[in-house]
């Protein structure tokens, strides 16, 4: 089984654009790129990076989604929730179904690992 080695990965350029977030709340919309990490044994759960430029939209994804955040600030809210500060160096555990809305203040990059 093959390990894969992002080296830096706070500064990889192998991100690929994936266009405006789905449900943006502000114009113009934030854009995301992500590298997409097979993970051989991990069945249908998706691993990789993501990267978002400033702007606000609302969560979309229905899995639950473990992320350790390598860049940026943001604050999450979720919905009927209080607003959560959230910076680089921090991981976060979202259970399956969270909405809410994020507003992202600085480019922000993660690792992620959405669990189907």
């Amino acid at each position: 089984m093959p390990i894969t080695i992002i080296p830096n990965s706070v500064r990889c350029n192998d991100l690929a654009d994936d266009g405006p977030v789905g449900r943006p709340l502000s114009q113009p919309p934030c854009r995301t790129s992500s590298l997409r990490v097979a993970l051989e044994g991990a069945g249908d759960n998706r691993t990789g990076l993501w990267e978002c430029t400033p702007g606000s939209y609302e969560r979309q994804v229905p899995e639950a989604e473990v992320m350790h955040i390598l860049a940026g600030s943001c604050v999450f809210t979720p919905s009927g929730g209080e607003p959560l500060r959230i910076k680089a160096g921090d991981t976060l555990f979202f259970p399956a179904n969270t909405t809410g809305k994020w507003e992202i203040h600085e480019p922000m990059r993660k690792v992620f690992v959405i669990l189907k």
